[in-house]
């Protein structure tokens, strides 16, 4: 395979262009979350200083964002995944996947460590859509929704930020001109 076919990312770069696409994918996701299942509240409570608000929450989870954002532009920029992942359909799906695994890394680990930090046996019911089991499960579908909607706005946008474009949009325009 020739070099040239491999994306070089110099439009923004890998950390500018990972910063920005993770800050738009968490905004994307956050709104997911919050007016989902309103779960965006309870990452405030789950902080290593408590805070039930809904500003605590975002900043937290854009601090996150940023985090998880940061990895995935340094992963998707190694030479031998390069070869793979070529395109913005490829840095799309790399995206839903990367999402998925965050999803199952913050739900399985992550969220059950901070919960034991924060001496929370349970999910608070006041921040559940729904009482009981229902909840939970409402809850946990929105939770893996958002982080879905996160790995893909996330490697779409780093994508785009960084000049590669949806498969066609060249051509549709070249027959205007």
């Amino acid at each position: 395979m020739s070099t040239a076919t491999v994306p070089q990312y110099t439009r923004v770069g890998v950390w500018g262009g990972g910063a920005l696409a993770a800050i738009v994918a968490g905004l994307a996701m956050g709104l997911v979350m919050h007016f989902g299942a309103g779960l965006i509240e309870l990452l405030g409570g789950l902080a290593p200083v408590p805070g039930e608000s809904v500003i605590s929450g975002w900043t937290i989870h854009l601090l996150i964002s940023v985090a998880f954002g940061l990895a995935f532009a340094v992963c998707v920029s190694r030479a031998a995944i390069c070869q793979q992942v070529r395109d913005f359909t490829d840095l799309a799906l790399a995206g839903i996947a990367y999402g998925a695994f965050i999803g199952v890394v913050a739900g399985g680990v992550v969220f059950p460590v901070a919960m034991t930090r924060a001496d929370v046996a349970t999910l608070p019911l006041p921040f559940l859509p729904l009482p009981g089991a229902a909840g939970e499960l409402v809850a946990a579908v929105i939770f893996a929704i958002g982080h879905l909607v996160y790995g893909f706005v996330l490697g779409a946008t780093f994508a785009t930020i960084n000049g590669l474009t949806p498969a066609g949009r060249f051509e549709r325009f070249a027959v205007l001109d």
